[in-house]
């Protein structure tokens, strides 16, 4: 069985293979994707970022969130180190937990059209309570291997 051929064209690439410091915001990040290597093919993506850093907006200390991003591409992938870079953005960005959570899935969704996404934000606890925000563009195809995402809920000294 041959392959299909698969650009490897990066000329259009802003970011990938170039020094590039991080963005003063998300809105002022660039998310680049690439051409899906097996386009027509169901299969899920996972993107994991176990040090998701934001500001919050009333007293400015930091959050910090476990984020598990799932998606089945369509015709695009996200180019990792973009979306990298578009995740640092957020580490002097100020917003609730709900506000980063869900505005990434929709990002990502403006960005790529995949077939289905979904998030997981597992953010560490603020005064005492964990906030965990969930999001998925709609129910997950039949057929697709989707894993779950295995992240604890925050126990405490339990």
């Amino acid at each position: 069985m041959t392959e299909p051929s698969i650009s490897t064209d990066t000329s259009g690439l802003t970011l990938l293979g170039r020094q590039a410091g991080a963005p003063d915001n998300p809105d002022a990040a660039v998310l680049e994707r690439v051409p899906n290597p097996h386009p027509g093919t169901r299969y899920c993506v996972r993107f994991t970022a176990p040090e998701f850093t934001s500001l919050c907006p009333m007293t400015g200390q930091p959050d910090f969130a476990h984020l598990v991003i799932d998606y089945i591409p369509g015709d695009w992938l996200v180019e990792s180190k973009s979306l990298k870079l578009y995740l640092t953005a957020f580490r002097n960005h100020g917003a609730f937990h709900e506000s980063c959570t869900v505005g990434i899935a929709k990002r990502l969704i403006a960005e790529l059209a995949p077939e289905w996404l979904r998030i997981g934000g597992y953010w560490y606890p603020r005064g005492g309570i964990p906030i965990d925000v969930f999001f998925q563009s709609g129910e997950a195809p039949a057929g697709v291997w989707i894993p779950a995402q295995d992240v604890p809920g925050y126990r405490g000294r339990g």
